[in-house]
């Protein structure tokens, strides 16, 4: 959930610089959206931290996911649609080219402050269900993710991470060229995330293109691979909007590179079954390494 809001919430950062010009009020409306939106995803981040949600949370959670990518592709269309007027044209072309544009301009603009009526309805929503009131009151205490803490330990507090680091090491970076899966299994709190960084960070520069991502026990998927992709350095297409696109671009940008990929707290068969498919076999000493 939180990755489409990112990638929205930059892209409306990007449509109010100078380098776009927008028609009169678009820019009024595009910043009310990235400050609507920036409101929604602080909430959306306290509940993607809870385990146990109020039906009516859960309903205003998906709204709010289905209307981003909306939003999204309306941004997408938006600033494609901008870039193209660059293109050098004789005059007649030119002419007939405007008329186009502003045309089209017209309609996203229209498009752009429908999606604004849908952030105030969804705002609205969350105040007529009184959606904060749920989540404080199902979260009693303040909640930490565990996965934060295991990202930051110190390796100082693990008693004897030595050798297993060396051993994940020795495997991780053998002479066999073919992609190899690494998997570190193990009790909640045990240190597996910690280890795993402790090897990421001492191999990493030794390939390519590499990433670290954590998935959580219920990943949404294209927001997970969009992610990927960011951490990847893969720009984004505006033609992604199938779980397959995403998989087709990340095997497109990995199957030339030699890429080592650390995904951690992975929970079930499943959602590897997806992730893996973004990942080619492609002979260059590629490695995967996941805690479970």
């Amino acid at each position: 959930m939180a990755g489409v809001l990112d990638l929205l919430l930059g892209k409306l950062t990007m449509l109010l610089s100078d380098e776009y010009k927008m028609l009169t009020g678009v820019r009024r409306h595009a910043s009310f959206l990235k400050d609507e939106l920036s409101a929604m995803k602080a909430l959306l981040d306290k509940m993607e931290l809870m385990d146990k949600l109020d039906p009516s949370a859960k309903n205003w959670r998906d709204h709010i996911r289905e209307m981003s990518y909306d939003m999204k592709n309306c941004i997408d269309d938006f600033m494609h649609d901008i870039e193209g007027t660059h293109v050098k044209a004789g005059f007649v072309r030119k002419m007939v080219q405007r008329l186009r544009r502003l045309g089209r301009r017209h309609k996203i603009a229209k498009r752009i402050q429908e999606l604004k009526v849908l952030a105030v309805e969804a705002s609205a929503r969350r105040e007529r269900y009184k959606i904060d009131d749920c989540i404080n009151s199902s979260r009693g205490v303040a909640v930490v993710d565990p996965r934060m803490s295991a990202i930051y330990n110190d390796a100082a507090c693990l008693v004897g991470i030595d050798g297993p680091k060396e051993e994940l090491v020795s495997w991780l970076t053998d002479s066999h060229k073919k992609l190899k899966v690494v998997s570190i299994v193990g009790f909640g709190g045990v240190g597996k995330t910690t280890l795993a960084k402790q090897v990421y960070n001492e191999i990493g520069e030794q390939y390519n293109c590499k990433a670290f991502i954590s998935v959580s026990q219920r990943p949404d998927m294209k927001s997970l691979l969009g992610g990927l992709q960011f951490k990847l350095g893969l720009e984004e297409s505006s033609h992604a909007h199938e779980l397959q696109d995403f998989i087709d671009q990340l095997r497109e940008h990995l199957k030339h590179k030699r890429y080592f990929i650390l995904l951690a707290d992975l929970w079930d068969q499943s959602t590897w079954n997806i992730i893996n498919c973004s990942f080619p076999e492609n002979d260059n000493g590629s490695r995967v390494m996941i805690t479970t």
